[in-house]
């Protein structure tokens, strides 16, 4: 549907999976000759916004994408 849609972007087929009640999963997809594979799997923690130092924030907000 991406592709079809969106022809010259780089589609990337994204899920989420709530581990526990302040843990997500987020998976990024590519489909391969093979199928559909898992190409990263990263873990987030979800806390309160005062949890989070300034230092914290910005280290955040500056990281690449």
């Amino acid at each position: 549907m991406c592709h079809s849609k969106f022809p010259q972007m780089i589609c990337k087929p994204l899920a989420a999976k709530l581990l526990s009640s302040d843990v997500i999963a987020l998976f990024e997809f590519e489909d391969t000759e093979n199928g559909v594979s898992i190409v990263s799997e990263k873990h987030y923690r979800l806390v309160n916004p005062e949890e989070l130092s300034q230092d914290e924030l910005l280290t955040y907000r500056n990281r690449p994408i």
